[in-house]
């Protein structure tokens, strides 16, 4: 039996603010599937290079009010990046609450706008502690 990865699902209240996000994390939309008669989209984001590996953000054009306010049962989406602290500091920026800052230089949590939490970590050994992330306290949970 073969198994092959295709891809992660996450339900999006609002398409635009949650593309945005992930625009901002380095995804790229790949690939579009826009069903009238079902009055869903169906949007595609991966980073560049890794396009085998998208998101699947899923937007209902009605809306998706039972969408719950803590996703955290979902668990998680997980990134390599090459700087932590520069992604954490290009995110904190743009407004986004860094839930777990990365004070160990390996590891940060934040969470998109349909509060889908994401995990950053550091691409190869962990970069030294640095201020103001080796002080900073955790925000909510992720």
């Amino acid at each position: 039996m073969t198994l092959k990865y295709l891809h992660t699902m996450v339900r999006v209240k609002n398409l635009e603010t949650s593309m945005a996000f992930y625009e901002l994390l380095g995804l790229k939309e790949t690939k579009r599937y826009d069903n009238e008669s079902g009055r869903f989209s169906l949007i595609f984001m991966a980073p560049e290079g890794q396009e085998e590996c998208p998101v699947e953000l899923t937007y209902n054009w009605d809306g998706d009010d039972e969408l719950p306010s803590d996703s955290r049962h979902f668990g998680h989406l997980a990134y390599e990046v090459d700087d932590i602290y520069a992604v954490c500091q290009k995110l904190q920026d743009a407004g986004v609450i860094i839930n777990r800052p990365p004070r160990d230089g390996h590891m940060a949590f934040v969470r998109s706008p349909d509060n889908i939490s994401i995990e950053l970590l550091q691409k190869g050994e962990s970069l030294a502690p640095a201020e103001p992330w080796a002080s900073m306290e955790n925000t909510g949970h992720w």
